[in-house]
This record gives structure tokens, C-alpha cells and sequence, in this order.
């Protein structure tokens, strides 16, 4: 504080100004934590949704406060930022529901792969391929392994 600060505080009886007491309810953003067991998706995942849930509360609180403000003040403006604010708090819940989906998605990429043949493809000369066609070569033909008709009764 400079002289002339603390000989004005001394003129209107003003006490000397404490250091600044920090705010208890500021928290320090959450470090990242990284499971090493775990895979890359699945740590960007924990990450993000923190980071979200960081977000929405920040949002919440910052909600009541502006609602306070307008309570108070009854001024259109500052209802207009409560709005736009509660817009915005609702758009990061949607956001947090879409990485839940898009988690869920690929997670199941690799289940619901398709086991059907689509396309075939023929190694061999053209010789065996007509070979195959005509039904002239043994190798190629398939087999047929329905069992017998002998227990069959009418």
C-alpha cells in the first residue's frame, strides 16, 4: 500500500486494510488423473465427464446468484443473463449425456461386427474357376452333411 493510501485511510479514521483473505470456496480444478490399467477412451472418458460435472455445478451456483441479483435489482437484463445461463448449464448436460452415448457406441464397435460374408473372393486360375462352375472338380464342391432319413418316421 502506498503512503498516500495508508495517510488517507489515517485522515477518515479507515482501519489499515488486512492482507486479502482468500476465498474459501474457490477450489482449485481437479488434476487429471490417469489410470494406467485403464484405456486411453476410458481415462478421456473419467476426464471429461469431471470436467462436465465441474461445469454444471459451477453453472448451478452461478445461476442462484444472477436469480439473487435479479430478484433484487428487477431489471429485464439481468433476467435475460439468467436465461442464456440456464441455457447454457442445460446444453452441458446435454453434452454430457451425449458422451455417455458416444462411450456406449464404442464400446460396442467391436461386438457388433457383422460375422456374414459379403463378399467372396476366388483365388485360383480361370481354369479352376470354370472348373468349379461346371461342378467338374471335387475339391471345390460343397458337402452335403444332412444325416441319413433312416429314423425319420411319417
Amino acid at each position: 500500500m502506498s503512503k498516500l493510501e495508508e495517510r488517507v485511510n489515517e485522515i477518515l479514521g479507515l482501519d489499515q486494510p488486512k492482507e486479502p483473505v482468500p476465498n474459501k470456496e474457490f477450489q482449485a480444478p481437479v488434476p487429471r488423473k490417469e489410470d494406467k490399467k485403464k484405456t486411453d477412451v476410458d481415462n478421456d472418458y473419467e476426464h471429461s465427464r469431471e470436467n462436465y460435472y465441474n461445469l454444471i455445478e459451477k453453472g448451478q451456483e452461478a445461476i442462484e446468484g444472477i436469480l439473487d441479483i435479479a430478484k433484487e435489482g428487477q431489471h429485464p437484463r439481468a433476467y435475460e443473463v439468467a436465461g442464456q445461463l440456464i441455457g447454457q448449464v442445460a446444453s452441458t448436460v446435454d453434452k454430457l449425456q451425449d458422451l455417455q452415448k458416444k462411450l456406449k457406441d464404442l464400446k460396442e464397435v467391436p461386438k457388433s461386427a457383422n460375422a456374414n460374408i459379403k463378399n467372396a473372393l476366388f483365388v485360383g486360375s480361370t481354369a479352376e474357376l470354370q472348373k468349379m462352375l461346371k461342378g467338374n472338380d471335387e475339391s471345390t464342391k460343397s458337402k452335403d452333411i444332412t444325416p441319413p432319413k433312416d429314423n425319420i418316421s411319417n
